[in-house]
């Protein structure tokens, strides 16, 4: 789990008096998980954060079905997404399901208001582009290749670097478990283990806690309960003098995940990088391929029983798949087979190593395809395992 953090001013003892040089009382916010009983953080403000001014419903979150009328794989060529809008109003939806939904976007416009969603978690996987996060916690730079988690009730906007081109990959995950590194890579005491492909060293957390002490009008857009209101501050919304705590947003680079090799072809979930409700997320990355003699070093043919496998590829040479592009999606349903295309497992005999590099969202409950998905779906890959 994220460690302890503290950064900026706090006070010797939580729940005690806390004034600014004025003699004001600073006022402390809880920021916490299953109401009293998961991971929280203690925020302390210069204006209490319930000095709201205005609220406006701004509109609907809709969520279009694409229907099926056949069971299938997908391969969606999502390179094509119109360029266009913000890090939030950019979203193309491609699946969702009770507990998460996928975008990609290709932002490119500025934020001129602030969001928080209170719905769900946030994993913003940086395809393309740099830039830094403002968010209540902090400023959290980032750059390509950087998966943001973002929890759920974070204020937060981006600062995209000047004539940098931005592709996102975002995973919203709803329900009380949020987005975690996974179960089995940490202690009874939550702190990563020796065998885990990363550690607390490689997440990064805010650093820097710039001071917002600004009057005047400020608009947060808040998505809660299937709706997005417009809340209106007399103040800025990130407004803190410090805070401490384990939940706060941060940064890990998918370069920073070791890859765990074996002899002979490891399963997917040697990949893992986060978990989240009903679902998890691995990272396939540059490795040295399995090292038996006789090892096939791409995957086996498997049928996904009761998962859906969607896999984001960013970069290299998919060895297991042909005609796949760079910012491709596939999605694999569960009950019918998948495995590697004609020709590739002859032709990965005896290599020793794959530059590849993917993301791979595993859902446990069936994904719906959006209506945005449509236009970008190749009905031939179904087809594509025929020689």
């Amino acid at each position: 789990m994220p460690s302890y953090q503290r950064l900026g001013a706090v006070p010797h003892k939580r729940h005690t008096q806390f004034r600014a040089p004025d003699g004001r009382l600073y006022a402390e916010e809880l920021f916490g998980e299953e109401g009293f009983s998961g991971m929280y953080s203690l925020l302390y403000h210069r204006f209490p954060p319930t000095r709201v001014s205005k609220i406006a419903r701004a509109g609907a979150v809709c969520q279009q079905e694409w229907p099926q009328e056949q069971h299938r794989h997908h391969h969606l060529k999502t390179a094509d997404v119109a360029p266009g809008g913000d890090p939030i109003t950019g979203r193309r939806l491609m699946f969702y399901n009770a507990d998460c939904a996928i975008s990609v976007a290709r932002p490119t416009d500025a934020m001129d208001y602030f969001y928080r969603n209170a719905m769900g978690d946030e994993l913003l996987f940086v395809h393309e582009g740099a830039g830094a996060l403002e968010t209540t916690f902090g400023t959290l730079p980032y750059s390509a290749g950087d998966y943001l988690v973002i929890p759920r009730g974070t204020t937060w906007r981006a600062h995209p670097s000047a004539n940098a081109a931005q592709r996102l990959l975002v995973v919203e995950a709803f329900g009380h478990q949020g987005i975690v590194p996974p179960r089995r890579y940490r202690n009874e005491y939550g702190q990563l283990l020796e065998h885990s492909p990363y550690c607390e060293r490689d997440l990064r957390p805010p650093t820097e806690l710039p001071v917002h002490d600004e009057r005047g009008e400020y608009h947060v857009r808040v998505k809660v309960n299937g709706a997005l209101m417009t809340y209106t501050f007399d103040f800025h919304p990130l407004d803190l003098v410090g805070w401490d705590g384990y939940l706060y947003p941060y940064a890990f680079s998918i370069h920073d995940f070791e890859p765990i090799t074996g002899r002979v072809h490891q399963p997917p979930p040697v990949h893992q990088t986060f978990e989240g409700p009903n679902f998890v997320v691995c990272s396939f990355c540059p490795r040295k391929l399995d090292y038996h003699p006789q090892a096939v070093p791409i995957p086996y043919n498997h049928s996904n029983i009761d998962s859906d496998e969607m896999i984001y590829y960013v970069s290299g040479d998919f060895s297991s798949r042909r005609g796949i592009e760079v910012s491709s999606i596939t999605l694999h349903p569960r009950g019918i087979p998948h495995g590697p295309h004609p020709g590739t497992v002859e032709k990965a005999l005896g290599a020793e190593r794959t530059e590849e590099l993917a993301v791979m969202v595993d859902t446990f409950r069936p994904l719906t395809l959006a209506a945005e998905a449509e236009p970008l779906d190749d009905p031939r890959y179904p087809y594509s395992w025929l020689d």
